[in-house]
């Protein structure tokens, strides 16, 4: 049986662990070839403690998990805060698998701080540069290629419970999360009427690399001397209505599978919430 998004090719930024990789391997599952994209590599101010950068061995993982479903898979480092390469990389995955149907710019970086009028310089622009510049210069390289199928395509934005209201401690990353939302409605109207449909999806701590530092383990419980992941768990469950800890990947997978088939043929402008509620709680 033809899969929901069976023969259309993915451009995932950010694909090489977590969220990115997650939806390459759930949209392989249901038919799609992958162009990966991944920096590979730390950003300067995220820091170890803050979570330990993607490598290259994870990117291949990636690419091995997809071609285990008998897809295709373009993989490629690029930095997202660069639009030529990420162009170049881009257009030698198009060159092999023949197009490009949706895009969905994943890539993104966390840090966080209870001053943010106090927030070093270089902080807040590695987030902005990454999580905001980097949206759109992935969403400016490969409008030119969904425009070529003459068919339009989708584009699916990963955002965060941070692009819906102001969340403690991320100054920087809710602002650069706002800004997608500030860009999408005007690319709903630009990109509409050429066929192109452009989305978000707002998830709330999802069980990636991101969740799983020494920073953010002292952030969500500083009444312990040496807090793990499991002590984070209570925590997060105050977060939202289901009083859940953190959510599988594969949750977000499912709704930008969604968002990507055919099925959402009339869906633009959507803020979809994978957050257990916590957006209005």
């Amino acid at each position: 049986m033809p899969g929901r998004v069976q023969g259309k090719v993915v451009f995932i930024t950010g694909a090489a662990r977590g969220m990115g990789r997650s939806h390459a391997v759930r949209l392989a599952e249901e038919g799609a070839d992958i162009i990966a994209v991944d920096l590979c590599g730390p950003v300067g101010s995220v820091s170890p403690e803050y979570y330990a950068a993607a490598t290259d061995e994870d990117l291949a993982e990636t690419v091995r998990l997809v071609e285990k479903l008998g897809r295709r898979i373009v993989a490629c480092k690029a930095d997202v805060r660069d639009a030529t390469a990420l162009g170049a990389a881009l257009a030698g995955g198009v060159a092999e698998l023949g197009r490009l149907d949706a895009v969905l710019p994943n890539a993104g970086v966390v840090t966080f701080t209870t001053d943010t009028p106090g927030l070093a310089e270089q902080s807040w622009q590695d987030l902005i540069d990454v999580n905001l510049t980097g949206v759109w210069h992935t969403i400016k390289v490969a409008v030119p290629h969904l425009l070529a199928t003459g068919r339009g395509g989708s584009i699916t934005i990963t955002s965060s419970l941070a692009g819906l209201k102001g969340v403690g401690n991320l100054g920087a990353y809710t602002a650069s999360k706002h800004g997608i939302a500030g860009l999408v409605k005007v690319l709903v109207g630009e990109l509409g009427p050429q066929g192109i449909r452009v989305n978000t999806v707002h998830p709330n701590c999802i069980d990636t690399d991101m969740l799983r530092g020494e920073k953010i383990f002292r952030l969500f419980r500083p009444d312990l001397d040496s807090p793990t992941f499991e002590d984070l768990e209570p925590s997060i469950a105050t977060m939202n209505a289901y009083r859940m800890g953190a959510i599988d990947a594969v949750q977000v997978s499912h709704a930008v599978l969604f968002l990507t088939s055919d099925e959402a043929a009339y869906v633009s402008g959507t803020q979809l919430t994978i957050d257990a509620g916590a957006s209005v709680i």
